[in-house]
């Protein structure tokens, strides 16, 4: 039933993606006074679940059955749909092919700018709905607990992050571990004193290979609340207690989980405080290794905005976001990069197992961004593909031939199949394995 989930949430991002980029594309093919003939969701090679064409309408709108995507023909187009026949006929003034180039350019970059846009859209409603909330690194305390990939870079358990290229990190969030993979050298604070790591050129490539992460942050055991007849209820602990030590070790949170977990119906002698003095308790977890506590997490602190603060948040949020992605674009084409190509299944898995509104729109937007990001790349039966002709016939004043044009979109849908199916398989095989 969670994977379920997933998958309609899935789905349900995913189609209206694609109607608002593909609307993109007809509202600007239509200003431009060209013929739409088709308008689906979703790709119907063989059949069609759904169609209907309105009187007096040039375009027939419809379902499709292959959830893949979508498209809008274009009247004199060469695009998905490899109509040889049109080539074949003296243009038409309603034609694609027959318009100014710089027309055809606004036609094919109007989807992508459609689903910028959608994103920006979208990061304004969940700033003036939600808020902004995040985790300053002024309120982590305990330093931070890193990988053995992060150790080897020079990284010690207990490091405060501090500065990335002499820029200050301020908040826990994926723009800082950024900033520390893109740096040449990171500040952290250690023992009180300013220590700064060179960072390794491949730093990133390591982290891929070893299905590693760089760092989590490091808390105490503080008990913010007791289940009823937990063995931490039974043992006599109070909201407020710091574990400080099991067994005479000190420890932090996850040195805490990983003892309880081997200590499952065993008992334990806890050294904590409570109001300022210490004390010892004994504690034995159940089967399962746990305790039943509730554990007290670092404060966040939360932006709120106004609807037109919203605006500009939206703006910023929709910029990042492709920033972030271009600049992470690049290990892509790392050996490790491409072996963490991922299918549909891991875009799914994105998705919480029940629906959240919040999560929902945060992933759809993300995606939106990525589905701008990739449409523009310069490869044919992209968007960026058909600019990149466009712009060519701009640059020189010379058109590229229809034929040229129809192999190059053959070898393009050729190329995207197989990445597909790679990403597919990658899939598969982190499922099996």
């Amino acid at each position: 039933m969670d994977t379920l989930c997933m998958i309609l949430q899935l789905i349900a991002s995913l189609s209206l993606l694609v109607i608002v980029h593909e609307f993109g594309h007809f509202i600007a093919a239509r200003a431009f006074k060209m013929r739409v003939e088709k308008f689906y969701l979703f790709f119907n090679p063989w059949f069609t679940v759904f169609r209907h064409k309105p009187k007096n309408s040039e375009t027939e709108y419809g379902l499709g059955w292959l959830p893949l995507g979508g498209y809008v023909k274009i009247a004199g187009m060469v695009d998905e749909s490899m109509d040889k026949e049109m080539l074949k006929r003296e243009p038409q003034p309603w034609e694609y092919r027959s318009k100014p180039a710089w027309q055809r350019l606004c036609v094919s970059v109007a989807g992508i700018l459609f689903n910028f846009i959608t994103a920006v859209i979208i990061y304004a409603g969940i700033c003036y709905s939600w808020g902004d909330s995040y985790l300053p690194l002024k309120n982590l305390n305990d330093g931070f607990v890193f990988s053995e990939t992060a150790k080897r870079a020079g990284f010690q358990d207990g490091d405060m992050l501090s500065k990335a290229d002499g820029k200050t990190l301020e908040t826990y969030d994926e723009d800082m571990f950024r900033s520390i993979i893109d740096a040449k050298s990171v500040i952290v604070i250690r023992d009180g004193k300013e220590v700064e790591i060179t960072m390794p050129e491949n730093f990133m490539d390591s982290i891929m290979k070893n299905q590693d992460y760089i760092a989590s942050y490091r808390i105490r055991f503080v008990i913010d609340s007791a289940i009823t007849g937990s063995p931490c209820a039974i043992a006599g602990l109070q909201s407020g207690d710091s574990v400080v030590a099991i067994n005479g070790k000190e420890v932090f949170y996850s040195d805490c989980v990983n003892e309880f977990s081997k200590s499952a119906g065993k008992p334990v002698n806890l050294t904590l405080v409570r109001a300022g003095k210490s004390m010892t308790l004994q504690v034995t977890p159940d089967e399962n290794g746990k305790i039943g506590a509730y554990v007290k997490t670092p404060k966040t602190e939360l932006r709120k905005y106004t609807l037109l603060e919203s605006i500009p948040a939206g703006i910023g949020k929709g910029v990042d976001k492709l920033t972030s992605y271009v600049s992470d674009f690049k290990y892509v084409f790392s050996a490790e990069g491409v072996k963490q190509m991922g299918g549909f299944a891991s875009i799914a898995s994105l998705y919480p197992s029940s629906f959240n509104w919040y999560a929902f729109w945060s992933i759809t937007a993300f995606l939106s961004v990525i589905l701008a990001f990739m449409n523009i790349l310069p490869i044919p039966a992209l968007d960026g593909g058909h600019a990149m002709f466009e712009l060519y016939e701009i640059v020189f004043r010379k058109k590229p031939s229809e034929k040229f044009k129809e192999k190059a979109q053959m070898a393009g849908m050729m190329f995207l199949l197989f990445l597909m199916i790679y990403a597919q398989m990658n899939d598969v095989i982190r499922f099996l394995f």
